[in-house]
């Protein structure tokens, strides 16, 4: 996890902390990570390689290390609102949604980059609504 954007500047008593959550997985590319409307409360971060959300045919973000995605459905508990799919092959570390919790309530850092991040998107979203309208 040291390395990774999302990351940056944590303790390492901290980082010794987030190695114990998740799950570190392969994925090829091609693969889909998270379907649109789907239910599912998994989080993950990508700790290489490249992938690219939509929301329909919407290219709307591209993740790569230390990027993360999932978190909405995670947070509250309902379908994924967007489709994200491996443009290459990825290593990605899948956290569970009690551990993404977990996560954010033990490392404020953390916590406040996830924040920044979903406040990036959320004006992203907004301004993509205004220019369809």
């Amino acid at each position: 996890m040291q390395g990774l954007p999302l990351f940056a500047g944590c303790k390492v008593r901290d980082l010794r902390r987030l190695n114990s959550l998740g799950t570190r997985i392969s994925v090829a590319a091609g693969k889909r990570l998270m379907v649109a409307g789907t239910r599912g409360t998994e989080v993950a971060v990508v700790i290489h390689g490249v992938a690219a959300c939509h929301v329909g045919v919407e290219n709307v973000a591209r993740f790569e290390a230390g990027d993360f995605f999932g978190e909405i459905a995670a947070l509250d508990h309902r379908v994924r609102t967007a489709t994200v799919t491996a443009l290459t092959d990825m290593e990605i570390l899948v956290l569970e949604a009690a551990e993404f919790e977990q996560m954010v309530r033990v490392v404020p850092d953390v916590a406040y980059r996830v924040l920044v991040t979903m406040a990036k998107r959320v004006r992203g979203a907004n301004l993509l609504a205004l220019a369809a309208s």
